[in-house]
């Protein structure tokens, strides 16, 4: 591991709205690419390339821990929690299903997907006790999840059919998003579409969307909701990411209808999508491989706060501050309000 910088130079972009930006500091330097973060005892936690997982202290830099799930070099881009526990799939097959102890941080698979197929793209706990994980289709091309229930991972058994070319991308393991009522899934490529369960009788509303699609590059990245109603979803075309015509959209109905929101008007191509905790809705912080954006008009319009580039991830951590993760590194942004 390299060692940690304090302050991280910023970028010309940043300096030009540094009324809204008060500092952006690199808290992680690796060799690793990240695309999942999850917070917990004052701590952000990540997985990454090479089988690495591990963590940062938010109140000290300084106090990081960084272990292997496997001796094999595996890709992870999930990462999820409940009490006890912390989960992780690697995106090749077999998927393997990690659980790690939050106490000690021993590892140990507790579930496999031998299917050739197998690419997950996304694992999203409700609550403590139930959790969804979503991967690549099978041949037959229907829906694939898998369900934590009673403490135990099993496939979810479903008769929901996918278009042909119809997937996901695992660019920052939220393309799933849940409420009390509902669980959210958006898929992208030929189709990009938003699959809603009630997760009382478990069954399926499909809707279709405006975004980009009809290309395997295209569609909804990342998806964020506001309790049953307001949602956002953001994403483009991760080959011409300077693209940005329908590529940000909202929702007031649950998902059943989506408007285009900022087309043409946006700074593209976007892989992760996150609502400040209290705003309800409101205010929303974006991430891509070429900027940082922000929306404080529930997704409307945005302005790129900076160019900084080789994020895919970002979380809120509190009311101003918002970590974020990618390429080499992770970062701890701060906003002015």
């Amino acid at each position: 591991m390299k060692k940690i910088f304090s302050i991280l130079f910023l970028s010309i972009g940043l300096t030009a709205f540094s009324q809204q930006v008060e500092s952006l500091e690199t808290i992680l330097n690796d060799k690793i690419s990240i695309r999942a973060l999850e917070l917990y005892n004052n701590k952000v936690w990540y997985s990454g390339t090479d089988s690495k997982f591990g963590f940062v202290d938010l109140k000290d830099y300084k106090n990081q821990k960084q272990i292997k799930l496997s001796e094999e070099k595996l890709q992870f881009r999930t990462l999820g929690q409940n009490k006890t526990t912390f989960y992780a799939i690697n995106i090749e097959s077999p998927g393997r299903f990690f659980a790690i102890d939050k106490k000690t941080l021993k590892s140990e698979v507790v579930f496999k997907d031998t299917a050739k197929t197998a690419f997950y793209d996304a694992l999203h706990f409700v609550n403590d006790k139930l959790a969804y994980t979503f991967s690549d289709a099978d041949k037959d091309q229907m829906l694939k999840l898998a369900v934590y229930k009673e403490g135990k991972w099993s496939m979810f058994k479903n008769n929901l059919k996918l278009n042909e070319g119809e997937a996901a991308f695992a660019a920052s393991n939220t393309n799933i998003s849940s409420s009390k009522k509902y669980l959210w899934i958006a898929t992208g490529g030929k189709a990009s579409r938003i699959l809603r369960m009630n997760l009382k009788d478990k069954k399926f509303g499909i809707f279709n969307t405006p975004f980009v699609q009809g290309e395997s590059s295209q569609g909804m990245y990342s998806i964020d909701f506001f309790e049953d109603k307001f949602g956002i979803a953001v994403g483009g075309d991760y080959t011409k990411q300077d693209a940005n015509v329908n590529n940000i959209a909202t929702t007031n109905d649950g998902g059943k209808t989506w408007q285009i929101q900022a087309s043409g008007q946006n700074a593209g191509y976007t892989t992760c999508v996150k609502i400040k905790p209290g705003s309800k809705g409101k205010e929303i912080i974006a991430v891509g491989d070429k900027h940082i954006s922000y929306s404080s008009d529930f997704g409307k319009t945005w302005t790129k706060v900076s160019d900084e580039k080789g994020f895919f991830v970002c979380q809120w951590i509190d009311a101003d501050r918002v970590v974020l993760a990618g390429n080499n590194k992770i970062a701890v942004m701060k906003l002015k309000f």
